[in-house]
C-alpha cells in the first residue's frame, strides 16, 4: 500500500513539473486516440504540416529576437523612444503593414522589443498591424479579390496599428499597462533572461564577443522553446477547428446580405482561423455569393489579428490585462473597418 502511495506521489510530481502545454497536449492526443483514432492522426498530420509551414518564419524571428537581445539594441531602442512617440506609433504601424513576418512569427520580436524598453503603444501598432498584410499576400490579394479589395486590406492594417496605438497610449498615459510582460517571461518568452552585456553600446556584430555570443544561444533557445510548445499545442486545436468549423458551414452563414453580417463575420473570423493565405480562396467564394464587402474585410482582419496560435502565445507571454486590451482593440477595430470600407463601396 505505501509503494502505491509513493508511486502516485511520485507520479503527481512528475505531472506537476511538465510544461502545461506539453501537458494538455498529450491529454488531447490520449482522450483523441482513444475516442477518435482517425481524427488523432488527422490532427497529428494537419499539427505537424502547419508546424514546418511556419519554421522558416520563426526560425528567422527567433534569431532576430535573440540578436537584438545580444547585440544591446535595448540601449538602441530607449534612445530612440526617448523622442517622439507618436511618430513611433505611425512607424511601428507602417513597418508592421509591410513586414514579412506572420502572425505567430512576430511574437518573438514582440517579446524583445518590450523586454528591451520599446513603449507598449509603439508594440501594439505593430502587433496589431503586422498579421494584416505582408508584401506576399499584397500580391495574391491583388490577384484574386482586386487591387481596390487589397488596397482597403492594407490601409486597414495601418490605421488599425495607428488607432489601436493612440488608443494603448492613452490608457498607457493614465497608469495602465506599466509592466506588461508575465513575471519570469523577460524577452524569451520564459527565459531565464539575464541583462544585456555591461557595455552600453550596442554591437551589431555580436559574435565576435564571447560574452554574447552565449547570449544569443541562450536566447534562442529560450524564446524557441517557448514558442514551439505553445505553438504545437495551439495547431493541435485548430486541427479540430478546421474539421468541426469547416469553411462550408462559414460560407452558409455569411453568404449573403449587410444586415448582420459584419458583427457575425467577426465572430467567426476570431476562432476559425482562416486568416492570411488560406482565406484568401474561401472570402472570393463568398463575396461572389454575396457576401457584403465590408464584412469579407471584417472577416480577414478578425481572424489575422486573433489567430489561434498567435493568440495562444500572446496569452503566455503578457499579463492578462494586455492581452485583453489586445483582444478589444483587434475585435472593436475590426467591426469599424468592416462598416467603414463598406460605407465607402456603397458611397
Amino acid at each position: 500500500m505505501s509503494a502505491l502511495v509513493v508511486g502516485l506521489k511520485g507520479a503527481a510530481a512528475t505531472v506537476r513539473g511538465l510544461d502545461r502545454p506539453w501537458l494538455v497536449l498529450a491529454i488531447l492526443f490520449a482522450v483523441l486516440a482513444a475516442s477518435e483514432p482517425k481524427q488523432a492522426l488527422e490532427s497529428a498530420r494537419f499539427t505537424a504540416d502547419a508546424f514546418l509551414g511556419i519554421a522558416p518564419f520563426l526560425a528567422v524571428s527567433v534569431a532576430l529576437a535573440a540578436g537584438l537581445k545580444a547585440a544591446g539594441a535595448d540601449n538602441l531602442i530607449r534612445a530612440t523612444m526617448g523622442r517622439s512617440i507618436l511618430g513611433v506609433i505611425v512607424l511601428s504601424a507602417a513597418a508592421g503593414t509591410f513586414s514579412p513576418f506572420c502572425s505567430c512569427g512576430v511574437v518573438p520580436l514582440i517579446a524583445a522589443l518590450l523586454a528591451a524598453g520599446m513603449p507598449v503603444p509603439a508594440v501594439m501598432a505593430f502587433w496589431l498591424s503586422s498579421p494584416i498584410m505582408d508584401p506576399e499576400m499584397f500580391v495574391l490579394m491583388w490577384a484574386a479579390l482586386g487591387l481596390k479589395f487589397t488596397v482597403a486590406k492594407t490601409v486597414a492594417a495601418f490605421g488599425l496599428g495607428i488607432g489601436g496605438g493612440l488608443a494603448t497610449l492613452a490608457l498607457r498615459r493614465a497608469g495602465l499597462f506599466a509592466d506588461p510582460l508575465r513575471v519570469g517571461a523577460g524577452s524569451g518568452c520564459g527565459s531565464c533572461g539575464g541583462g544585456t552585456p555591461a557595455s552600453a553600446d550596442v554591437h551589431w556584430a555580436f559574435w565576435r564577443e564571447p560574452e554574447r555570443r552565449a547570449m544569443f544561444g541562450a536566447e534562442a533557445w529560450a524564446v524557441g522553446w517557448f514558442l514551439v510548445k505553445w505553438l504545437l499545442l495551439a495547431f493541435a486545436i485548430e486541427s479540430l477547428m478546421v474539421a468541426w468549423l469547416p469553411g462550408d458551414m462559414i460560407a452558409a452563414h455569411l453568404g449573403g446580405g449587410v444586415g448582420g453580417a459584419i458583427p457575425l463575420a467577426v465572430v467567426f473570423g476570431v476562432p476559425a482561423y482562416l486568416n492570411g493565405y488560406a482565406a484568401i480562396p474561401l472570402v472570393g467564394e463568398l463575396m461572389a455569393m454575396g457576401m457584403a464587402p465590408g464584412a469579407a474585410l471584417a472577416f480577414l482582419v478578425a481572424g489575422g489579428v486573433t489567430s489561434l496560435p498567435a493568440a495562444m502565445a500572446v496569452f503566455a507571454l503578457v499579463r492578462p490585462s494586455l492581452f485583453l486590451w489586445y483582444l478589444a482593440l483587434a475585435l472593436v477595430g475590426s467591426l469599424i473597418i468592416g462598416y467603414a470600407y463598406q460605407g465607402w463601396v456603397v458611397l
